[in-house]
């Protein structure tokens, strides 16, 4: 199941408690102190995974607890430090907190490690107090109290290219004939109810991450459809690619939905309307893909790549194109 938003509480561990003791040896008279420290409670870290695809995992728990330190024991022996506890999410989870809706993070990297809770200190052992004047010391001190924050973890995909349009307007099928990504595809709307990752290998060393942003009608902005839902994964998108059916099944009109949906997108965030834009006209293998296509360059001043996912016309062209406004060619 695809989770994008989660609330959890996190907490660090206790540590340990220092030990007072005193050497009990036969033949060493006097022995003095020999409590030794409590081990450090452990940490709770946040780490990007780019093989965990969502936040399902951590609805299963609402709360994350790290273990805590062990207490110091006789003969000058240290507790054992706990070890932290580590959360793994997915690349490109914002972790917020919870009350006062401050970013605390943004894991935009595989790999990328945050310490939201630090685990208390160890107590120090008695003798720690040892002094000239105070050659048998009876004090110890507790372990420090843990740390504990309320969380919440919002994703929001990372992809170089944004795929958007009306629900059938082709983009599954468009993912799936130019990467291995393989979601739901079928005739009524909204088949796909999750955002979709795929690699796209353009040849050499040309390549590049493409979403499918599912579920945008009018009134996304607002919760219509699944858009208010998803919206947000194409903030982090580099280029939009928005796809234009010929013959709406619907029976709306093509360049109406396009208007609409470039709406919808300003409304939501107005940076989306100044991001680069390829025009796409899906399903080439129909006569009425020629006309959308010339009312675009009319109606709308762009040219437009006709493509057909079936046949595959245009895709070569599509994903050079994608290639060369991600990295532009220099100009030598």
């Amino acid at each position: 199941m695809f989770i994008d938003e989660v609330e959890i509480e996190v907490l660090s561990g206790k540590g340990g408690n220092g030990c007072i003791s005193f050497r009990r040896e036969k033949y060493v008279p006097r022995g003095g102190p020999d409590g030794g420290d409590g081990g450090r409670g452990g940490d709770v870290i946040f780490r990007a995974n780019r093989d965990v695809l969502s936040l399902f995992h951590l609805t299963k728990q609402k709360v994350w607890k790290a273990k805590n330190g062990q207490q110091g024991s006789g003969a000058q022996r240290h507790g054992a430090s706990a070890e932290p506890l580590i959360i793994d999410v997915p690349v490109g989870t914002m972790v917020f907190e919870r009350n006062h809706e401050v970013l605390l993070k943004d894991l935009r990297t595989d790999g990328d490690r945050f310490t939201v809770v630090r685990g208390g200190f160890g107590g120090k052992g008695n003798t720690r107090f040892k002094t000239a004047t105070n050659r048998a010391p009876r004090i110890a001190e507790p372990g420090g109290e843990g740390e504990s924050r309320l969380l919440r973890l919002e994703l929001r995909m990372i992809a170089d290219v944004g795929l958007v349009g009306k629900p059938n307007a082709g983009k599954s099928t468009l993912l799936s004939r130019v990467s291995r990504a393989r979601p739901a595809i079928d005739s009524y709307p909204f088949t796909t109810t999750n955002p979709h990752l795929g690699f796209v290998q353009a040849g050499g060393d040309r390549a590049f991450v493409m979403a499918d942003i599912p579920g945008l009608i009018e009134g996304a902005h607002q919760g219509a459809g699944l858009g208010h839902d998803f919206l947000r994964h194409i903030q982090r998108a580099g280029i939009i690619v928005h796809l234009i059916e010929p013959v709406p099944s619907d029976g709306t009109d093509p360049i109406d939905n396009y208007r609409t949906i470039r709406g919808e997108l300003e409304k939501f965030d107005p940076e989306l309307c100044e991001r680069e834009e390829i025009l796409v006209v899906t399903k080439a293998d129909l006569p009425e893909a020629r006309e959308a296509a010339e009312r675009c360059r009319a109606e709308l001043g762009k040219e437009p790549i006709v493509i057909s996912a079936v046949t595959g016309e245009g895709l070569n062209l599509l994903t050079n194109k994608i290639c060369d406004v991600l990295r532009p060619k220099p100009a030598w």
